[in-house]
């Protein structure tokens, strides 16, 4: 068993992760830390984790735990996920690892003088529905692909959230533009080449709130939007010379609908809808995390390298966002 610690005690590891990993066949969560020891404790007790720590410096020093799962806010993950490599923990480090591609590159160097597993929790890669996309495009269930076509919105004006606090790391892009961008990536196993955009940012709180994004991806194209400030959806569609694939409820899994995938042909005549009840993604997440480390095997995880591919391509959309016309990924 891979004996996890949860670095903070942020809602999406008390809500989603922690529970995952607790229902896993292969790790468990040994310890909590919170700058907070209540809080801590709190937690711990809540999810019958033996051991809380009343700083993070603590539980990475503890020889109790393997791995770390990092729900920081998003400016201290590169800080936290070097700290705690150079620790000689195994790291689960919550999305998006960086705010700059650039940053993952001391990342990548913390991993490599430590010889552990480094990865971004992009749970999508994990998931059912995405394996079966990406098998239906690579056997050409809809011919030559053409155009993908993604949203991905919610709304929240909290000032407390630090999804609109810009020096946490807050904005649509980086909570939720890398939803589309790593799927798209994933499933065609494509790199955009050069994008287009635009990005409106809030007056008040000076994050990015809206963006719509058009990719070359030399093939294809991607264009997509996100809000954090519109009506919530989600989708994305996959279309082909032969037909098109749309999935639904494609990023957060069990809570925005049913996990389906539907292939329809080129004629509406024929469609075949595949469903996935309980995909269970963040579980497969912390055991496909486990086996890696067991293995020495990485394959079937998010590598530094992916994720910092994938930040690349976030980056370009800001400096287009900025600019009229192409800029180069």
């Amino acid at each position: 068993m891979l004996r996890f610690g949860i670095l903070s005690t942020a809602k999406i590891g008390r809500d989603l992760v922690v529970p995952a990993i607790q229902d896993a066949e292969t790790c468990v969560v040994t310890a909590v830390a919170s700058r907070d020891l209540a809080k801590a404790r709190a937690m711990a007790d809540r999810f019958s984790v033996p051991h809380a720590f009343g700083s993070y410096e603590e539980m990475l020093a503890s020889d109790l735990i393997d791995a770390v799962y990092i729900p920081v806010p998003t400016a201290q993950h590169v800080e936290w996920a070097i700290k705690a490599a150079d620790a000689g923990k195994h790291v689960l480090c919550e999305k998006p690892l960086a705010l700059k591609a650039a940053e993952i590159d001391d990342v990548i160097a913390a991993r490599d003088r430590n010889g552990v597993l480094v990865t971004e929790a992009f749970m999508v890669t994990y998931a059912p529905v995405w394996r079966k996309v990406r098998s239906l495009l690579a056997e050409g269930a809809i011919g030559k692909l053409r155009h993908v076509q993604g949203a991905f919105t919610y709304f929240n004006r909290d000032p407390s959230n630090m999804r609109n606090k810009p020096e946490l790391g807050g904005g649509g892009l980086p909570d939720i533009g890398v939803y589309p961008a790593i799927s798209t990536r994933f499933a065609t196993g494509a790199e955009p080449q050069r994008v287009q955009a635009v990005v409106e940012r809030d007056p008040e709180f000076g994050t990015d709130i809206y963006a719509s994004v058009k990719a070359d991806f030399g093939g294809f194209e991607l264009s997509f939007y996100v809000s954090t400030q519109m009506a919530n959806r989600q989708t994305m569609v996959f279309h082909g010379t032969e037909g098109f694939i749309e999935v639904r409820s494609p990023f957060n899994a069990d809570r925005w609908g049913a996990e389906e995938v539907e292939l329809t042909n080129r004629a509406h005549t024929e469609s075949q809808i595949f469903r996935f009840q309980d995909s269970r993604q963040y579980r497969r997440e912390a055991e496909a995390f486990a086996h890696a480390v067991e293995t020495g095997d990485y394959s079937d995880v998010v590598s530094l390298e992916n994720s910092r591919a994938n930040q690349l391509f976030i980056d370009a959309i800001y400096r287009a966002g900025e600019k009229d016309g192409w800029e180069t990924v």
